[in-house]
């Protein structure tokens, strides 16, 4: 049996009855029907040819349009599936973007770790909008309140956190668990995030090669380390997506494949063919194709659900 499936019950259909009849029938039931959202091999759909060297990180603006990011460049780019360079924007440092996220209203947002600051791009204008002080802000991610979640690493390279930003409000600060130990492993700086339909905050912790998914409490819910086939210490979590079933996809650069699980880290599916070489960074668009930034430079489009 597949891991994941959905039931749809039988509905009962009342008939109305004839007094002069003797045998009839006063209603019927549908059919029982079990669906299976998952394809048994998700499909390769498109490839888009960056100009990068090294592409880390993507974000659907819509379903044809993607913003993109990459190693040791400092240009944002956003392409259509086409791969038609639609626009391009250079951050104000001159360095490279950590990673990028979009507002509900379709802004994008990016971190920049060598001025430390977190930048809004609003139609030619690029704003500042936090720079912590003792914190280098890395990966962030939009919520569906509006919010921002940012990971962020202290000046002293000794503590990880993730912080919720409503404008450029802080209003919470995720770091520790109920025994007061750290939530997240600090050597590493990829620590890409997204919210589920559940509010989970989900991160992949690449040093601590595990997805740590938290309540929008900050709770700790489950540690994602890996199904048992994997050999122990050789899954890396690198980039982190959330669909509308509530299923948490991971991308795992060193074994060239992604890893999908629900809600309550159960393992459903790995995603193994389709080209994949390096994935990195993830998004999902409003149908839950899936966009996967290659680290050598493509955008593939993904289609593993029905």
């Amino acid at each position: 049996m597949p891991a994941q499936f959905h039931v749809t019950l039988p509905t009962f259909t009342p008939q109305e009855i004839n007094r002069e009849q003797i045998h009839q029938q006063i209603g019927s039931l549908s059919k029982l029907a079990i669906t299976y959202p998952l394809l048994d091999e998700a499909r390769n759909l498109t490839d888009i040819q960056t100009e990068y060297g090294y592409l880390h990180s993507v974000s659907c603006l819509s379903d044809s349009e993607l913003w993109t990011c990459g190693y040791n460049d400092s240009i944002l780019r956003l392409y259509n599936l086409q791969g038609e360079l639609l626009r391009s924007v250079q951050t104000t440092s001159g360095y490279m973007p950590w990673d990028i996220a979009l507002t509900r209203s379709g802004d994008l947002v990016y971190t920049d770790y060598r001025d430390k600051s977190i930048n809004l791009v609003n139609g030619t204008q690029i704003q500042t909008l936090i720079t912590p002080l003792g914190w280098t802000p890395y990966n962030l991610c939009s919520t569906s309140s509006g919010d921002l979640l940012v990971t962020m690493t202290s000046d002293d390279r000794e503590h990880t956190k993730v912080v919720r930003y409503y404008g450029t409000t802080e209003k919470q600060s995720i770091q520790w668990d109920d025994q007061g130990k750290p939530l997240y492993i600090t050597s590493d700086y990829i620590k890409y995030l997204s919210e589920n339909r559940n509010l989970d905050i989900c991160m992949a912790d690449s040093d601590a090669r595990a997805v740590v998914v938290v309540s929008a409490a900050g709770k700790l819910r489950f540690r994602y380390t890996g199904p048992p086939s994997i050999p122990r210490g050789s899954f890396r979590p690198v980039g982190i997506t959330t669909d509308s079933k509530a299923n948490i996809l991971t991308s795992d650069p060193n074994n060239h494949r992604i890893h999908i699980i629900d809600q309550d880290g159960h393992f459903l599916r790995i995603i193994h063919n389709c080209g994949l070489q390096w994935p990195w960074g993830l998004c999902v668009d409003s149908r839950d194709n899936l966009f996967v930034a290659d680290y050598r430079g493509k955008v593939k489009k993904i289609q593993y659900c029905k």
